[in-house]
């Protein structure tokens, strides 16, 4: 790939990706591949597990997960677990019955179990990060919910798997990743026991030394202001890539924009949810329009209409300047994954809409490694066969005008609630 040019300001203030070399980094297709290799390292664990997720649910898949995690915590190790108060508040009364004294920590980020909770700041940015970090040594990343790949919460169960991806990573990338596991685990715990926490601080022999403790547990970690050259690293290189609503608002989507400006053969993307801003938009037509073959991979079996709506409302637009978009009809899909040209390649939780690039917190890991970007490709191929090409649309003319303004005038408003600022 070549280096992209720099963006104008203010693009330029935002962090990059981090990268390390030395890593071991391996394509989990599914919670099939996903569950068992994660339960296998937790089986193993001998000091510390930490697991973040959306999504944690009440069937097999839980229940398995949820037997590992006790069995680490009856050999002593610390196993802290984090869940998304709004994605798993269906089964959270089965999650604390199920861990209370067992030794597993468990806090939720952002509770909404009582009516007032809706009334506090920020309730629409979510925990949207799908992360497990053992002894510090490996780490999982992905778009993968603690649920039954052939488990759907609003339609019940299937019997074709929904698409979805995750990778395991080994090496110094992994640093990163229980970084960020401990902090929004400290965030969600804090928030529960803020008090507690603040009368120990102040009633502490050294109270400034244990605010600064504490300020490096909740800290996110950060990417780079100024560029390191990738290529200089021994393989295979690995970056983690994170949106928070904090430093890092941006590094997700400009990690993407980056490498599709720098695109010189293939921009292949699958994203459930799509719905992306003016320069994601523009990055992926100029990319078309210079000859690269863009594969946009959709929804073709839909789970939300408004999502559903608010991505055919950009179809002309994108078919118009060369980008190539396909429906994925076979099972529901929640993939999140991009591969670029021949060595990179992106894993993880982020969708293409303003929910995940301006809102929730938000964890991928972005790879440059021929075949790891190889095994992606190969992936992204495989469904495509099984996809629907879009040829054209019905959404020219007045209709098509209308269902457009009505889905940027719904994105508008949820933003400005949320509390979002800027263009998008």
């Amino acid at each position: 790939m070549k280096r992209p040019q720099e963006p104008l300001f203010p693009w330029t203030l935002g962090s990059q990706p981090s990268f390390t070399g030395g890593n071991a980094v391996r394509l989990l297709c599914g919670g099939d591949a996903l569950f068992p290799a994660q339960i296998e390292a937790i089986d193993r664990a001998g000091h510390e597990v930490w697991l973040a997720t959306y999504i944690f649910h009440d069937d097999e898949a839980g229940a398995a997960t949820v037997e590992a995690l006790k069995r680490a915590a009856q050999r002593g190790v610390r196993v802290r677990v984090v869940v998304d108060g709004f994605g798993s508040k269906g089964s959270l009364g089965w999650l604390r019955g199920q861990l209370e004294g067992t030794g597993v920590a468990l806090a939720v980020f952002r509770p909404i179990d009582r009516w007032w909770n809706w009334l506090h700041p920020g309730q629409l940015r979510r925990l949207h990060q799908k992360l497990c970090v053992v002894d510090g040594a490996v780490g999982f990343v992905g778009g993968i919910n603690v649920i039954d790949d052939r488990v759907d919460l609003h339609h019940g169960r299937t019997e074709t798997p929904r698409l979805d991806f995750a990778v395991s990573v080994g090496g110094p990338a992994v640093r990163a990743i229980e970084q960020a596991a401990r902090a929004v685990w400290t965030r969600a715990w804090l928030g529960h026991d803020f008090g507690d926490e603040m009368r120990a601080m102040i009633r502490s022999a050294s109270p400034g030394r244990r605010a600064k403790r504490l300020m490096r547990r909740i800290r996110m970690p950060r990417g780079e202001h100024r560029r390191r050259d990738p290529d200089r690293l021994p393989p295979v290189r690995a970056a983690f890539v994170l949106r928070d609503n904090l430093r890092q608002r941006r590094t997700i989507e400009r990690a993407y924009v980056d490498a599709i400006r720098a695109a010189t053969a293939r921009v292949d993307l699958i994203t459930p949810y799509f719905y992306p801003g003016q320069r994601f938009r523009r990055a992926l037509k100029d990319a078309a329009q210079r000859g690269v073959q863009v594969r946009l991979l959709l929804q073709g079996k839909v789970d939300y209409k408004i999502a559903a709506l608010a991505a055919h409302a950009l179809y002309d637009e994108l078919l118009g300047h060369g980008v190539q978009i396909y429906e994925y009809t076979p099972a529901f899909l929640h993939a999140k994954i991009c591969v670029v040209d021949n060595d990179w390649a992106t894993i993880g939780s982020s969708n293409i809409d303003p929910l995940s690039l301006l809102l929730n917190l938000e964890a991928n890991v972005v790879v440059r490694d021929a075949a790891f970007a190889g095994d992606v490709g190969r992936e992204f191929d495989a469904a495509v066969a099984k996809s629907l090409r879009v040829e054209q649309t019905a959404g020219r003319g007045i209709r098509g005008f209308l269902g457009r303004a009505l889905v940027a005038w719904v994105a508008y408003v949820y933003l400005r609630v949320a509390g979002a600022t800027g263009r998008y």
